[in-house]
């Protein structure tokens, strides 16, 4: 198993790319289920979860390349089996998203239940409840969903209003709803820019989608849809953890590709704890040149600060002067990060979903364990400021589900790390 080794106290300084947004591809990819013939999606990161929806596509029956920063899902060459076993949905949560699409294309879908997350358990109830409108019979046997549609053959439009902001909830009742028969009217939608991407490939392959983007979302449903080719969007979240990692270590980075108009909350957080942010050609450049300021963030649904931010920013909060309270909406267990930050000389206190993080001179280079994606990041950018000892961070297996070749990044603009392959776990 992977470690990532640092040795802190470098300012990061230099022009660093951003990826396409791994949260963006994978709904894609699982929309491609929705026509036959050859879809091409471009832009594509080189991540576990990506190899992860590859893998379970090809089990759906569809031939997939997988190549340099793109993925060709081909016509399937055998017939289709709308089945996705545990062994592949308990990899990633996302591969629930492929229930929207078998039911409403095959009129049946077998899809386990992806269970409980390290942050936090996040049910599937309002998909199922939004199928169920649609027409769908839902049985759930042995940690599976068995879905089927009416005697028709179809799901039918419906006006669906979701009891809270769910994301993936959203793009899995959007994506079944182009195959439906007649309008389906999606109410209380998440917002975020990956929705938005979804409609705009969803809209290119033939569908009827207005209002991604928005809290109502109207589609018009097809008799069917045909192969896109598209280049998704940057990740915003990686455009951010950048960012977070040239304000702590004191350095002057251009994050190139950062989507400015997806990150305003964040952004402006990061003024007010003293940074310069600017935008400048493609990209936006981050530097701080005096000391950090402590600031209260509340994470929130887009357009709100987002929670995918949260661990990263309270790793800022630990170097800044004064006291800050991070509050977190979204996820219940998502400070696990906090008990590896104090192995670094951190000095938080969590008080329920809240924690009040009192600024320290600095953090000191420890081994620390990776718990989940995001807090694998939060201990990377400790890692960069950390000083006296080297910083080993292990099970950095979470770290490669959404960033990559996070270590060559930040060796390019100037930071001291290296993966020790093989490590002890």
């Amino acid at each position: 198993m992977d470690a990532i080794r640092i040795r802190g106290g470098r300012p990061l300084r230099g022009r660093v790319p951003v990826s396409g947004a791994k949260n963006a591809a994978l709904p894609i990819l699982c929309a491609t289920l929705l026509s036959d013939g050859e879809s091409l999606l471009r832009n594509v990161p080189a991540l576990r979860d990506i190899e992860t929806t590859a893998a379970l596509l090809r089990f759906l029956g569809r031939d997939v390349e997988v190549g340099d920063g793109t993925v060709l899902v081909k016509q399937a060459t055998v017939a289709p089996r709308p089945e996705a076993p545990y062994e592949l949905v308990k990899q990633m949560r996302a591969s629930v998203l492929v229930l929207g699409p078998l039911l409403s294309r095959f009129g049946r879908a077998k899809v386990s239940l992806p269970g409980g997350c390290a942050i936090g358990a996040r049910p599937i109830d309002q998909h199922l409840k939004g199928l169920q409108a649609m027409g769908a019979t839902i049985e759930l046997e042995r940690g599976y969903v068995i879905a089927r549609v009416p005697d028709d053959g179809r799901l039918r439009g419906t006006e669906f209003c979701f009891d809270l902001v769910t994301v993936t909830g959203t793009e899995n009742l959007m994506m079944a709803a182009t195959l439906a028969r007649g309008r389906t009217t999606l109410v209380n939608c998440a917002r975020e820019p990956e929705v938005e991407e979804l409609a705009r490939v969803l809209n290119k392959m033939g569908a009827r989608i207005q209002g991604a983007g928005s809290s109502e979302i109207r589609i018009e449903g097809r008799d069917e849809l045909q192969p896109f080719d598209h280049a998704i969007i940057a990740d915003r979240i990686e455009a951010a953890t950048f960012m977070i990692a040239a304000a702590a270590t004191g350095g002057d980075v251009l994050v190139d590709h950062a989507p400015a108009e997806q990150l305003e909350a964040f952004m402006s957080k990061l003024v007010h704890a003293g940074c310069d942010v600017t935008r400048e050609g493609t990209g936006v450049r981050v530097a701080r040149h005096g000391k950090l300021q402590a600031v209260d963030i509340t994470t929130a649904p887009y357009p709100g600060f987002p929670t995918d931010i949260q661990a990263q920013f309270m790793v800022l909060m630990c170097l800044a002067e004064g006291r800050s309270a991070i509050t977190e909406t979204i996820f219940e267990n998502r400070f696990m990060h906090v008990s590896e930050l104090a192995r670094m000389g951190a000095d938080i206190d969590v008080r329920g979903h809240t924690c009040i993080v009192h600024g320290v001179p600095h953090l000191t280079g420890a081994s620390v364990m990776a718990t989940d994606l995001r807090a694998s990041a939060s201990l990377v950018i400790a890692g960069l400021v950390a000083t006296e000892f080297d910083t080993e961070i292990r099970r950095v297996y979470h770290l490669d589900r959404g960033y990559e070749r996070i270590e060559h990044k930040l060796a390019g603009i100037g930071a001291d790390i290296e993966r020790i392959r093989g490590a002890a776990a």
